[in-house]
């Protein structure tokens, strides 16, 4: 970081200190009010799924997103259910009960609704207390889970936070012992949270921001946050030793440790920065979301982190006497490797014996992640999954009666629109003789449980002109099951329907909405790799200087990357493990993992590398002997890196410990990749690699170090 910019920060330091301040109490303000502006769509504009979601809301009053589903334990009565039901849709804006259908014992029927996601959950209530004379009635549907899950994502969230923030502290005091250089990070982590949540809260006015993006933006929040602070500080610590004041100390350490947060902050963003322009809306806005916690990060970095450690002074990183009279009665404190002598402690012994062999270790470390990585062959993907869902709520226990009873695709049919393009289209001969060969064919197809058609309303909208087809799967709307039923509609059993020319057939609702989800997401995932790729070698080439070092850092993270793919079938698809730890056991992982893992993982990996390399790099710069600065780097990193880890491993295992599956499988690959980067890769990887490459690590065309 420039001198003149961290001594211009310090002048202002007042009034900087009061902006964050006030940008807290806005963050504070606009947490508690986000929760009801979050929602989860998989809606992908352009395809076929949302061509027939636009015209079944235009035509036909509905929004498949928006639809309930009553549930009634018992089928008896049917009349008397209907018109319960037909009340209850009435207390719904723009809601009207479809017919009932009696099957298994049970009867379920839906209360359509022109209403989106985001603001039908918000009717749960009122649904529920219209239903609430009948025995056993349930409330189900899209919006019901979507309005059941926000608590439970919300006590997920105060779970995470007392696992990460004792443990945040724990590790903190173990390297910076009892001083209140310890409070800094915190503070850091706080302004970040809560800068990110009060942008996040004004994007969700505007645009889709799904519901885990409370939880993403607090736990990785806190992670990174604390991390970037306790580089800074510790190296703080080492600058007021030969700082003759304590603006020089502060101007020093953000020149260098300040320096390497920013670059570590700029490789996360980038990673996450392309997951916005993804053209689906859901993984887009856990992009946004994502990002805003690097950006924030940096931006308190650049201002609001130099005005801590000048406020700590020196007095303030000076470790509490409390701590000496603790070791005088026979208290210890914990201590992490390396942390009572760098230059022989742990870290200089494992720098040592890596320079002594450094083709044995990276033989071995590199075994183990190629090992890991195998699995990932093996990893199936799912739009999402109804039923990885916690099974207390009302919404789920309609869906498993109804699940029992009929199968889960009731839950959310497939809807067939047939665009014949004008008034009475729909009506013609034709498109009827079309229609009844479509049901037919379906109605002998073994994933088909009911076929629903008609030449009125709900089948044949007002006008005439479109008509449409209800099929409802034997297998939940992400079941691989139902996306091959949704192809083969599709490719073959549409087709073979024949409609007349100028009636264009889409196949939509969840099923097919999933599907489509699915095959945009992953058409661009590629470009997204190369993207990530480039940029993360441009931006570390600037902060390396070197060629060579930014290339063995993409190779490596793609390594790593994999290995955690493989970790998530052996965990969640497998089951090894799972029962032990209380997670899922998943027959395919939610499709939006891979993805933002991959974005995330990239970018996080980088966060020790920086922390690592930079410090290599000083070293070289001074005595341009390579073995020394590797293991110079290794001994003086190696204890913050391990604290950043374990602070890290804290964080996303907050998400490991909630009640949704895909927020499991995401916190486990945080956590794992984590645990992997800063054991196997850094730890072992980079320093072996570094040794045999020699000072061939430190070549930049046009620079000495070539010569």
């Amino acid at each position: 970081m420039p001198e003149r910019w961290t001594r211009a920060v310090l002048r202002f330091r007042g009034p900087i200190l009061v902006l964050w301040l006030a940008v807290a109490v806005v963050g504070v303000l606009a947490a508690s009010r986000l929760t009801p502006l979050l929602s989860s769509s998989f809606a992908v504009p352009g395809t076929d799924s949302e061509r027939a979601r636009t015209i079944l809301a235009r035509d036909f009053g509905e929004r498949t997103d928006g639809v309930f589903t009553v549930v009634f334990a018992s089928g008896r009565d049917r009349p008397a259910l209907q018109r319960r039901l037909d009340a209850a849709a009435r207390t719904v804006p723009t809601g009207h009960a479809a017919k009932l259908i009696a099957s298994g014992g049970i009867a379920w029927g839906d209360v359509d609704t022109t209403l989106d996601l985001q603001h039908a959950k918000g009717f749960t209530d009122a649904l529920r207390r219209a239903v609430a004379g009948t025995p056993r009635a349930y409330v189900t549907g899209q919006p019901a889970i979507q309005h059941d899950l926000d608590p439970i994502l919300s006590a997920d969230l105060r779970r995470g936070e007392t696992i990460a923030i004792p443990v945040a502290l724990a590790v903190l005091v173990a390297v910076l012992g009892l001083s209140l250089a310890v409070l800094v990070p915190f503070a850091f982590a706080a302004a970040t949270v809560l800068a990110t949540l009060a942008v996040v809260y004004g994007l969700a006015h505007e645009i889709l921001m799904v519901s885990y993006v409370t939880n993403l933006v607090a736990l990785i929040g806190i992670g990174l946050a604390v991390d970037y602070s306790l580089l800074v500080v510790s190296r703080y610590r080492e600058e007021l030793a030969r700082s003759s004041s304590i603006d020089d100390a502060v101007v020093r350490t953000m020149a260098t440790a300040g320096r390497a947060a920013l670059f570590s902050g700029a490789s996360v963003a980038i990673g996450l920065s392309l997951l916005v322009f993804m053209p689906v809306p859901f993984i887009r806005s856990l992009g946004i979301g994502g990002l805003l916690v690097p950006l924030a990060a940096i931006a308190a970095t650049l201002t609001l982190q130099p005005v801590l450690l000048s406020l700590l002074g020196r007095a303030g990183a000076r470790r509490a006497p409390v701590a000496r009279l603790l070791r005088k009665v026979g208290v210890r404190l914990p201590v992490l490797p390396g942390t009572v002598d760098i230059e022989s402690g742990f870290w200089a012994r494992l720098a040592r014996a890596i320079m002594r062999r450094p083709r044995i270790v990276l033989a071995a470390a590199a075994t183990v992640l190629i090992v890991l990585a195998i699995p990932a062959a093996f990893l199936h993907l799912t739009p999402g999954s109804l039923s990885a869902l916690p099974s207390s709520p009302e919404s789920v226990r309609g869906l498993t009666l109804l699940r029992s009873a009929v199968g889960a695709g009731a839950i959310s049919p497939t809807e067939i629109v047939v665009d014949t393009g004008r008034p009475g289209g729909a009506r013609t001969a034709a498109v009827h003789a079309a229609v009844v060969r479509l049901a037919h064919e379906l109605t002998h197809d073994r994933e088909v449980f009911l076929v629903a058609i008609g030449r009125t309303k709900p089948y044949v909208d007002a006008s005439g002109r479109d008509a449409r087809v209800i099929v409802t799967g034997r297998h939940e709307y992400g079941d691989p099951a139902e996306q091959a039923l949704v192809h083969r509609m599709r490719n073959t059993l549409v087709p073979d329907a024949r409609f007349p020319a100028g009636a264009h057939v889409y196949v939509g609702g969840g099923p097919a909405q999933g599907v489509d989800y699915l095959s945009r997401s992953y058409g661009l995932f590629p470009w997204l790799v190369l993207g990530v790729l480039v940029l993360t070698y441009l931006v570390l080439l600037r902060g390396f200087r070197s060629v060579l070092l930014p290339l063995k850092a993409v190779v490596l993270n793609l390594l790593s990357v994999a290995a955690v793919y493989g970790l998530l079938v052996i965990i969640f698809r497998w089951g090894v493990g799972a029962d032990l730890l209380g997670l899922y056991r998943v027959p395919a992982v939610e499709g939006w993992i891979p993805i933002f893992l991959f974005a995330m993982l990239f970018g996080l990996s980088m966060d020790y590398e920086v922390f690592l390399v930079t410090r290599m790099r000083e070293s070289w710069d001074h005595v341009q002997d390579n073995t020394r600065a590797v293991a110079h780097g290794l001994e003086r990193t190696g204890r913050v890196v391990t604290a950043a880890a374990i602070v890290m491993v804290a964080a996303f295992s907050g998400f490991v410990a909630g009640h949704v599956a895909g927020l499991q499988e995401f916190g486990a690959g945080l956590a794992l990749a984590v645990l992997l980067d800063a054991t196997v890769v850094r730890a072992l990887l980079v320093p072996s690699l570094m040794a045999i490459f020699g000072r061939w690590n430190w070549w930049l065309p046009g620079r000495r170090e070539a010569t």
